[in-house]
């Protein structure tokens, strides 16, 4: 009896510890929060005998989870220094979506056949009767990395509203072939375009996001006339 015990523990110990990872990614998660840990091994690929890791599901959960308790909306009014009675010309916008590209450090393809990254972002735009005041922050969630930007524009200075589907190079992890293979992806992106700039932000194309966008560029369109 305390054999079988004695052998469920070890066993419960190198399940939870991942006594037989690589050395490689040993190495990478050293010293991080287990989060951040959970991330890199869940990007990294397959593992030795009994090593754990989250699944697609469970990634998304914890990217949820984390918006959620963030209340983004809030931070970003505090960020632009607004109320937002001060910007309810039309409804504020969300977008959200995962990056991709060369600047992005792990992606890979889901059992769902859906691809992810490491790396999200989250915008939120506000209209005053004269401008639109945006917030955008980018989170990495394999490593202590969060980049928040702001901008503003007159409307009279943008000259459109639109999507923009770009071809990127993203390296993924093959879980049949056990490496990493380069491989293109589409990244969607919301872009304002003004004289000479264009803001970028990604998003992920929906019924929301269209009627979103098709709503600012009604209101563009109106303070144009």
């Amino acid at each position: 009896m305390w054999i079988v015990i004695i052998i469920l523990v070890i066993g419960g110990y190198i399940y939870l510890k991942g006594i037989s990872e690589p050395a490689e990614l040993k190495k990478l998660i050293q010293g991080r929060p287990k989060e951040q840990q959970d991330v890199i091994k869940y990007f990294f690929g397959k593992g030795g005998f009994l090593t754990k890791r989250i699944t697609d599901a469970e990634y998304d959960s914890l990217v949820a989870n984390t918006i959620k308790q963030s209340n983004f909306k809030q931070k970003a009014l505090a960020k632009i220094g607004l109320d937002e009675s001060q910007v309810n010309e039309i409804e504020p916008v969300n977008f959200e979506g995962w990056l991709f590209g060369k600047n992005v450090g792990w992606a890979k393809y889901g059992l769902d056949n859906k691809p992810r990254s490491s790396a999200y972002q989250i915008t939120w735009l506000f209209f005053s009767s004269s401008q639109v005041y945006i917030y955008k922050q980018t989170i990495n969630f394999d490593k202590d990395d969060k980049k928040v930007a702001t901008e503003e524009y007159f409307y009279k200075d943008i000259t459109n509203f639109s999507t923009v589907t770009d071809t990127v190079e993203q390296s993924f992890w093959n879980n049949n072939l056990k490496k990493y293979e380069v491989k293109n992806v589409d990244s969607n992106d919301f872009a304002i375009t003004v004289p000479g700039d264009k803001f970028y932000c990604s998003m992920e194309q929906n019924d929301y996001t269209e009627r979103a966008i098709q709503g600012m560029k009604a209101k563009l369109r109106e303070k144009k006339a």
